[in-house]
């Protein structure tokens, strides 16, 4: 057998010379280490230890720092081997020693041997000795205990709207919690628990032998618990290269968690350790801490649970989802009584409440928190897209550093909006079905299907790519899944339909579905009172506010009228309503374009920009648009809040660029507040989770438009309803006036085919815009006479505004537009009268039409 220089050559790789003559590629170095090993290892009178004790002293004489990294490593180990093997030789000469003691010395010193290893052994676990232990908490982590606290958001009137959580906690104060809970968690978890300092060594005998006897029970303490709660001691992060050894994983689970209740009970009180118990402990059902668990299970705080609702939640700590009330109410009942029956062990109640409260049955308030409930989802989703820089900025997480979130919406507000929309929804779909009589109406002008619509649109879906890529793009076994039939629950609006679909099933059903969104905005500060991104969250997650971009139609005339209005003309200046062709260059090609009215004709009258805005009239809005420039439409579009790219076309004047609502509504604001833009406000403060004001939002303001001309545009806004034929005239038909003291204005806007409707809505102190439309631009209704957006998207504006001016809470949005208080250079105040055609004259071109008559 090769002796020990020879074998420790073999294993490192270092060449030895009474096998290998000459190795070149290792370096002298090493071979002088080798030639330092072998005349050592040939002293057979010496003990091994004590040969390798020479070899490191004489290896110590080596250039160490010049040698290679290689080199080093092998001196090291052969370093850190010595040492250990002295080591072990001395502690075992003191064991062999402490054999001659007397008793009473002997039984000292193995106490103090145990005591030395047991420190030991700490230690290397807490320092994670060459990764053997996994991490442990250090003292800084149990000084400032680290949670996932869930982020609260609150409207400005202080209601709760939803919450941003990994593990939905709301942390709640020792006094806040009901005192029989915590009598009720001794009793059944910790009974010793006043009475030990972190770990109840009788609490943890007794768990073992009555394991050991078959009667499995733990012997965790409360302080442990929290332990596991707080540092996730057992999680993978938590796990050395020791842990995957079963039966030792344990054993170093048990010394970490007894290691950091000791520290815990000397950092914190007894009542400290509850709160923290209390806060971090796992109900089930995506509950964490006491006070969501009281709030999901019962809707009550923790300091107004009654007894059997105390005995039920304390119960649940054992197992939450063998023991849920939700998924096993038997159980749960069987468990509630068993805490009964500890209560009545330790005298926390009597033997007459103990029989009394048994026979109650399990009563619940349950109502699940999810970061997806309900439409003010779209709430969060928006507060999460206008604080994510913010937060980036700031190393803040949403989801776990418990912040208290005010936003500008008003929950009332918000309410109405949802209604609304809601409302005029269901009685437009139910119209869309009924209009396009069961055909599809993904259609061309001629009612002929357009070819491959729907299979274009599945292989845009994640199900469609996810098949292609497993099926390796093969057509047939794609087809046949996509046209497998399965169970389905799926949206309708008489509530969630169960139904058997296959996924092309699918899509034609959601492509036929209609959609919509609605902002209401302050114009003055640029708070943001009601937000609905769409018709239900929970099925259609895109946001119609922010997210979606459409071209919004006559919308967009207001920037060419306030162009206009900014280069010298005034609403009673007057233009003729006829053909217009505009030849033009774009990207190098010759093009013309020749627009026509809504109905398709042209007056040939002339008529004031006030009647022509509020009727809407293409012709003069192009005609406008060539005057002033394109190009300087755009950039009043973009003075006043527009902020998506525009093409500087010459039909950009009728809105042939996409934009959103949010955009549309901002710039609208200009229009009523006296010229300026406002940065618009969603979140006005936020708080840490200790208190303190982290962030606060200022309104910010620009002066864009002269307050003339915004004087101007608002006059054109309030023409929508007090000229002949206007298209906002439709409010009418809602409980909005009052009798004579309201005002409002507003502008529709319809897209080609339309495709989209829209309508913004002005009334003192507030701008509302909503938009309706389907999912593709090429599902729309057949006629402008049905999907105008006079038709489609006006009524939710007056539904809303029928609900917030009877609401007694928002006078501020009642009464008139204030009255002018400038030098108006042009007359305003003209207004076009209806006369009706007469039937007895004579025309010389025969054609009859209606006269407009200026006042």
């Amino acid at each position: 057998m090769p002796h020990w220089g020879t074998r420790f050559f073999v294993y490192t790789g270092i060449p030895n010379n009474h096998e290998t003559n000459s190795l070149p590629i290792f370096s002298t170095f090493s071979q002088s280490i080798y030639n330092t090993i072998q005349s050592t290892v040939r002293k057979p009178k010496l003990p091994s230890y004590k040969r390798k004790n020479v070899l490191i002293s004489e290896l110590s004489l080596h250039k160490f720092k010049d040698c290679m990294l290689k080199d080093k490593v092998v001196a090291l180990s052969i370093r850190a081997w010595v040492i250990l093997t002295k080591f072990y030789h001395k502690i075992k000469a003191q064991f062999v020693k402490a054999k001659a003691y007397p008793t009473y010395k002997k039984v000292l010193f193995y106490i103090s041997a145990f005591l030395v290893f047991l420190f030991t052994l700490l230690l290397l676990i807490n320092i994670n000795f060459l990764w053997l232990f996994g991490s442990s908490p250090w003292i800084g982590d149990l000084m400032n205990p680290k949670m996932n606290i869930s982020s609260e958001l609150y409207s400005e009137d202080g209601k709760l709207l939803g919450k941003y959580f990994v593990e939905n906690r709301t942390p709640v104060t020792y006094e806040e919690i009901n005192p029989f809970l915590i009598k009720t968690l001794i009793a059944t978890e910790d009974i010793r628990f006043y009475h030990h300092i972190g770990v109840d060594f009788k609490g943890t005998f007794a768990a073992i032998s009555s394991t050991l006897q078959g009667d499995r029970r733990g012997g965790s303490t409360i302080t442990q618990q929290l332990v596991k709660n707080l540092f996730k001691t057992r999680a993978d992060y938590s796990k050395g290269l020791l842990g995957y050894i079963p039966g030792v994983n344990v054993f170093i689970y048990k010394i970490k968690e007894w290691s950091t209740a000791l520290q815990i009970e000397l950092f914190y009180n007894k009542q400290e350790i509850l709160t923290l118990y209390f806060n971090t402990v796992s109900f089930g059902s995506n509950t964490h801490g006491i006070k969501t668990a009281a709030t999901t299970f019962f809707k009550k705080s923790p300091a107004a649970l009654s007894m059997q609702e105390c005995a039920l939640l304390i119960g649940m700590l054992k197992a939450p989802s063998s023991y849920s009330p939700i998924r096993h109410p038997k159980r749960a009942l069987e468990r509630r009584n068993v805490v009964f029956d500890q209560l009545e062990k330790y005298k926390y109640i009597t033997t007459m409440q103990h029989d009394s409260l048994v026979k109650l049955p399990i009563t619940l308030n349950f109502n699940t928190d999810e970061n997806n409930d309900g439409n003010a989802s779209y709430v969060r989703n928006a507060v999460n897209n206008f604080l994510r820089d913010w937060l980036k900025e700031n190393d803040i997480d949403l989801y776990s550093d418990g912040l208290i979130i005010h936003t500008t919406i008003n929950s009332s507000m918000q309410k109405y909006a949802e209604e609304a929309m809601a409302k005029q929804m269901k009685m437009l779909q139910r119209r869309f079905y009924d209009h396009w009589q069961g055909k599809n109406p993904w259609a061309d002008e001629k009612g002929v299907d357009i070819p491959n619509f729907i299979e274009d649109a599945a292989k845009q879906t994640s199900r469609y790519k996810t098949l292609a890529k497993h099926f390796d793009n093969n057509p047939d076994s794609i087809d046949r899944h996509m046209n497998l039939p399965s169970r389905m629950r799926v949206f309708t609006w008489n509530g969630e339909k169960d139904t058997t679909f296959s996924p092309m099933d699918s899509i034609r059903y959601y492509k036929k579905i209609l959609h919509a969104g609605l902002v209401s905005m302050e114009p003055n500060e640029g708070y943001i009172r009601a937000w609905v991104g769409d018709i239900n969250y929970e099925y259609f997650k895109f946001d119609h506010v922010k997210q979606s971009r459409r071209q919004p139609g006559s919308l967009f005339k207001a920037y060419v009228y306030a162009a206009a209005m900014n280069a010298g003309y005034g609403p009673c200046d007057q233009m003729t309503d006829q053909p217009v062709t505009i030849n033009y260059v774009e990207n190098g090609v010759d093009k013309s374009w020749s627009p026509n009215n809504a109905d398709c004709a042209f007056s040939g009258k002339t008529m004031t920009l006030k009647y022509a805005f509020a009727k809407s009239i293409n012709s003069i809005a192009v005609q406008l648009t060539q005057k002033v420039s394109p190009k300087t439409v755009i950039e009043y579009a973009h003075k006043m809040g527009i902020t998506t790219p525009l093409v500087e076309v010459p039909s950009v004047g009728l809105g042939s660029s996409d934009v959103s609502l949010y955009e549309i509504v901002n710039s609208y604001c200009t229009m009523t507040n006296g010229g300026f833009k406002v940065e618009p406000i969603l979140v006005t403060k936020i708080e840490n989770n200790k208190g303190e004001v982290i962030f606060e939002a200022k309104p910010k303001k620009t002066q864009v438009l002269t307050p003339v001309t915004a004087f101007y545009m608002l006059e054109l806004l309030k023409a929508g309803l007090t000229e002949y034929g206007a298209t906002t005239q439709a409010l009418f038909g809602y409980n909005l006036f009052r009798g004579n003291t309201m005002d409002f204005g507003g502008k529709t806007g319809t897209s080609s085919n339309q495709s989209d409707g829209w309508f913004i809505g002005v009334s003192p102190n507030l701008v509302t815009g909503t938009w309706v439309g389907a999912e593709a631009r090429a599902i729309h209704f057949k006629t402008t006479a049905t999907g105008e957006g006079c038709k489609t998207a006006l009524p939710i504006y007056g539904y809303y505004m029928e609900k917030v001016v009877k609401d007694d809470k928002f006078p501020q949005y009642r009464g008139r537009f204030p009255k002018v208080k400038l030098d108006i250079p042009k007359d305003y105040s003209c207004h076009t009268r209806y006369v009706p055609k007469d039937t007895t004259a004579v025309l010389s071109d025969s054609t009859l039409v209606d006269s407009l008559t200026v006042q």
